[in-house]
């Protein structure tokens, strides 16, 4: 199929076939979006996005960005900063975002349909979390008009004190494939709210959705500048990381791509850094736990987009008195489910491919090296083509991969527990911390041992997924440098700068 550069009419009008499924609209950008213009990579590479279900070739053009596009980015983002956006009054910044919200709400089911095109993602899923995306963008253009300062009381001293929050100027976003148009509107959107200017960067393996959505940033009207989107491998995000120009730079993906981040960021020009990495989340579920409900979250939603969401339990800790029944009743659930892989864009399917041939050689090498431990495989284990069973590994060793490292797959494994104290001790035994979850009927029980977990976030009696409203980041090697959503990630992209002034000096 030969991809477009044109501009989209619609992102859900007429029917295409592409990569061997029907999907309706198959048109999309594979050029670069900087000043508000689809423009060809002066770099002269080009990256291949396979479809996933088949592997299939859906376009051989994604333009790559090297490092004159980077330097044109830059600059086209620092004369926004300079000129049209950061002299725009907030109100005006306001407007402009909630439209961006409204298009959103329109266009969303298209260009999840791209997303889904690219990497697999189930369009059942896709549909719920491009439903999320408008929202995500009102929220942070609620904040425009309501960024104060501060007034510090007289101390004595002879001098009235002011504290100033200003916005940083360019910043830059690297997104993971799994989710990339909820990243960019995470990212982006608390930065520009704030004043700041972007350059988001999409993962080389899913980079049709965040092209399109130059479309609706024109359609918006944002000034030229504000958002430029590219895309690229690894080598693309390095140039941002270290690019002297940009003042922050926000990464969501691998442990390992992002210490190279942050080095980048650390030997440039010190910029800000907030890492999301990954995760090993633990969940635990003690005997007086709403069994059913356990069992849901650790199935139907833990299997989610084919179980590729960092915040997924894949370490379950089962209390010894219920786990027998525990283990038979996931086993079930996991059997149903494993019926339900197909088509992506059907709208019946469940469980769609992993993201691409790389990602399924790595699950495939962690099952092999599992059975070399010695893992027994309560179910699931196979693999045809990208569509990988769902799969549980019960008890496998504490220092086996498969439970000390993130798989990304429709894969967990179970272990036993006796004690609360062991259970706590079981789930932060990990370098890992970004989300956690506790069942149990005793709410005193669910506070006491969410305040002992190692981890960013945890759920009580469901599994977690990300809020707008609230902060969103792990500890330990699941992430640093701060949070994103909420108010913390609005805080993110702010400096302060204290004022004082001599109230001793001048006329009397």
């Amino acid at each position: 199929m030969a991809a477009t550069n044109n501009s989209l009419p619609s992102l859900s009008t007429e029917n295409r076939t592409v990569g061997g499924f029907d999907a309706p609209n198959a048109t999309f950008h594979t050029k670069l979006f900087i000043n508000n213009t689809y423009v060809s990579a002066k770099s002269g590479q080009f990256w291949t996005v396979r479809n996933p279900a088949d592997d299939s070739i859906v376009t051989e053009d994604i333009h790559c960005a090297g490092e004159e596009d980077v330097n044109n980015a830059v600059a086209a983002s620092q004369s926004a900063f300079e000129g049209s956006w950061g002299r725009m009054a907030s109100s005006e910044r306001q407007k402009i975002m909630l439209k961006l919200a409204d298009l959103l709400d329109v266009e969303n089911p298209g260009l999840m349909r791209l997303e889904s095109i690219a990497m697999g993602q189930p369009i059942s899923f896709g549909t719920r979390v491009g439903t999320l995306l408008g929202g995500i963008v009102r929220y942070y253009a609620g904040w425009c008009d309501k960024l104060s300062g501060e007034m510090q009381p007289d101390d004595g001293d002879g001098r009235f004190k002011l504290v100033r929050y200003q916005p940083l100027g360019v910043c830059a976003g690297i997104a993971a494939w799994n989710a990339t148009l909820a990243f960019l509107c995470m990212k982006v959107m608390p930065a520009i709210a704030t004043g700041n200017t972007y350059i988001f960067k999409s993962s080389e393996k899913s980079p049709l959705g965040s092209l399109a959505f130059g479309e609706l940033i024109k359609k918006a009207g944002f000034p030229p500048g504000v958002i430029n989107i590219i895309s690229g491998p690894g080598s693309t995000g390095e140039l941002l990381a270290s690019h002297m120009g940009i003042k922050k730079i926000s990464y969501t993906g691998s442990v390992m791509a992002g210490r190279k981040v942050q080095v980048a960021a650390t030997n440039s020009n010190l910029k800000r850094v907030t890492l999301e990495l990954g995760g090993k989340s633990p969940s635990i579920i003690f005997s007086d736990a709403d069994l059913e409900n356990a069992l849901e979250n650790s199935s139907q939603n833990f299997l989610l987009n084919s179980g590729q969401i960092c915040v997924a339990a894949t370490r379950i800790l089962v209390h010894e008195d219920i786990a027998e029944k525990f283990a038979t009743g996931l086993k079930a659930r996991f059997d149903m489910f494993n019926n339900t892989k197909g088509d992506p864009l059907a709208k019946d399917t469940f469980l769609g491919p992993l993201a691409d041939r790389a990602q399924t050689e790595r699950v495939h090498a962690f099952f092999q090296q599992g059975k070399k431990d010695g893992v027994n495989f309560l179910t699931g284990g196979g693999i045809n083509g990208n569509f990988v069973e769902p799969t549980i590994m019960n008890n496998p060793p504490l220092n086996s991969s498969v439970w000390k490292e993130e798989i990304f797959g429709p894969a967990l494994g179970i272990r036993t527990f006796t004690t609360e104290d062991e259970a706590v001790r079981l789930a932060n035994d990990t370098n890992y911390g970004l989300s956690a979850c506790v069942y149990t009927s005793d709410i005193a029980r669910a506070l006491r041992v969410s305040g002992r977990l190692e981890a960013g976030s945890v759920a009580i009696n469901s599994n977690y997924f990300p809020g707008t409203t609230v902060p969103f980041g792990g500890w330990k090697q699941s992430g640093n440098g701060g949070r994103e959503g909420g108010y913390a990630a609005v805080k993110s992209y702010l400096e302060a700068k204290t004022i004082t002034v001599n109230m001793d000096v001048g006329p009397r």
